[in-house]
């Protein structure tokens, strides 16, 4: 009898709601359900579903193997975990199940990985540290927007099942910020390397020297941080990093597996230098210090020695701080140098970077005179850019010079969207999220081997940006496209697909505090974003 009421109690309660329901119109509330394997950003090589999502519960633990490294990402997984999820995350090299990173031999490269998920628990394989971060990425990716937030939120914490095996297109994938017309401090380049870094980003470029600032202390030439570094862009303050600074960027930048590559830009864009010592300059004046945003009027005086002087040091310095490969040396816009003098710089300057145990890069003007063997090129030219120019790109390709992909006309994230853009400059057009995505890296330049194709890079220079926020409404929605041009195969690179996983990206930039532009272009959820 009692077991009767009680079957009765639960049957009224049940109709209760049901009426509920159909008075207020209300539906119940759906199962929650996984991201699917290829919704990610960057599309991976290959996403096989099946099988039974994995969820994540008090009881799961992060399982590394003895590496040091396997442990650091296997830390840094958890950090992003736990606030969101509230639970604990023990990392332990103990135990099967959960989530489980693991270093072992394989077809996956430097940076490739494979991620198995299943009912018991996710493992994420790869040969090397930079492939297991690399999955992390995917597996934050593949769980609720809502694990980026800072507090705790109600889950459920599933991960699709199936397996993605991942490998990117090249090796170079690359953000330059620029720090020199505005500077940025430590904690906003942090912010910006943790954003790149969810995108598989591996190179981050540094623009550390122009005409409107001089950015990082160089202990035998003091005055260039304390007076160059004094100013930006409309007068203000300015600011440089002090070589502990930099060493923590660098550090901060590599447990994130993304490399620095420094720029000192050189012959032009050296007014803050040749403001910061007379002997520099040809007449031995020191010009003003200078705030506006002009370009091509600034030149090193190449027929002095004590130019050379000044770069040995400068590049002594620098490399001894930085421990990746690459050194950029610029090379654009030096309007103010004649084509006789500017090759002969490049002749005097390119061997003192490879005495420092650095490979040079410089803008792809670095072509008219004659690249060091094993140089990168970086070419910012537009679609439009004359053919007399692109084939001199070509041929320096063609004699073993790698090519780098920054046309400023699809990737320089400082372009406006539109004419209404608020922030950002037009010279070179205006570039719509589409326009940023959709064309392909390794057929872009008429007559380069596919093979001298390094990669692609997003420059983002900082005439109109001033802070984080100014920053990232730029960056995003179009530098996930770029990530996914460096990563991602030719055959995936798709607009009509990738627009609605580039929509489902919103929902994550909102948990992060992200602010993006709404382009029209593409299919966003109903809120959120601006």
């Amino acid at each position: 009898m009692r077991q009767h009421r009680r079957t009765l109690r639960l049957f009224g309660s049940l109709l209760l709601v049901a009426m509920a329901a159909s008075v207020t119109g209300a539906a119940p509330a759906p199962a929650a359900s996984p991201t699917p394997l290829d919704r990610v950003i960057p599309a991976p090589a290959s996403a096989d579903p099946g099988g039974s999502p994995y969820r994540i519960t008090r009881g799961t633990h992060i399982r590394v193997d003895g590496s040091r490294e396997a442990r650091g990402v296997g830390e840094y997984l958890a950090r992003i975990l736990r606030p969101s999820t509230g639970y604990r995350l023990p990392v332990t090299a103990q135990g099967a199940g959960g989530i489980r990173l693991r270093l072992a031999e394989g077809p996956f490269g430097a940076e490739g990985y494979r991620l198995d998920s299943g009912r018991h628990g996710v493992t994420i394989t790869a040969a090397r540290p930079a492939g297991l971060f690399h999955g992390v990425q995917t597996l934050r990716q593949l769980l609720p927007a809502a694990v980026e937030k800072d507090s705790v939120q109600p889950g459920p914490w599933l991960v699709a099942g199936g397996t993605i095996k991942d490998t990117p297109r090249y090796g170079w994938r690359g953000a330059m910020l620029d720090v020199s017309r505005h500077f940025f401090t430590v904690d906003q380049v942090k912010r910006y390397i943790d954003q790149l870094a969810l995108y598989k980003i591996n190179k981050l470029h540094l623009h550390l020297s122009d005409d409107q600032g001089w950015r990082i202390a160089v202990d035998s030439w003091p005055r260039l941080a304390t007076y160059g570094g004094s100013t930006e862009v409309g007068g203000g303050p300015g600011g440089y990093y002090t070589k502990a600074d930099y060493k923590e960027i660098v550090r901060y930048a590599a447990s994130r597996y993304l490399e620095v590559v420094p720029e000192i830009d050189m012959p032009g864009h050296t007014n803050a230098a040749l403001a910061s010592y007379a002997d520099l300059n040809c007449d031995g004046v020191a010009p003003p210090l200078y705030t506006g945003t002009e370009v091509g009027f600034s030149s090193l005086c190449v027929g002095k020695e004590i130019t050379y002087d000044f770069v040995d040091d400068v590049i002594r310095e620098l490399a001894a701080l930085t421990p990746g490969r690459y050194l950029h040396i610029g090379g654009d816009e030096a309007h103010s140098t004649s084509h006789e003098d500017y090759v002969a710089f490049m002749d005097r300057v390119q061997p003192i970077v490879a005495k420092y145990g650095k490979t040079v890069v410089g803008w792809h003007q670095l072509t008219g005179a004659t690249p060091a063997k094993g140089a990168l090129a970086q070419y910012w030219g537009l679609d439009g850019t004359g053919a007399e120019e692109k084939e001199r790109v070509a041929e320096a390709a063609r004699n073993g010079t790698g090519v780098i992909l920054s046309p400023a006309d699809r990737v320089y994230l400082d372009m406006k969207y539109t004419k209404e853009t608020p922030l950002g400059l037009s010279w070179a057009g205006y570039v719509e999220v589409k326009r940023s995505y959709d064309w392909d890296p390794g057929a872009y330049l008429p007559g380069v081997p596919g093979g001298a194709v390094r990669g692609v890079e997003a420059p983002m220079w900082s005439e109109t940006l001033e802070n984080s926020a100014h920053i990232e409404f730029m960056a995003f929605p179009r530098l996930p496209g770029v990530a996914e041009l460096g990563w991602s195969s030719a055959a995936s690179l798709d607009w009509e697909r990738y627009k609605g996983r580039l929509a489902a990206q919103a929902e994550r930039w909102d948990a992060l505090g992200i602010d993006y532009y709404r382009s029209p272009q593409v299919p966003w959820p109903a809120a959120g974003g601006r």
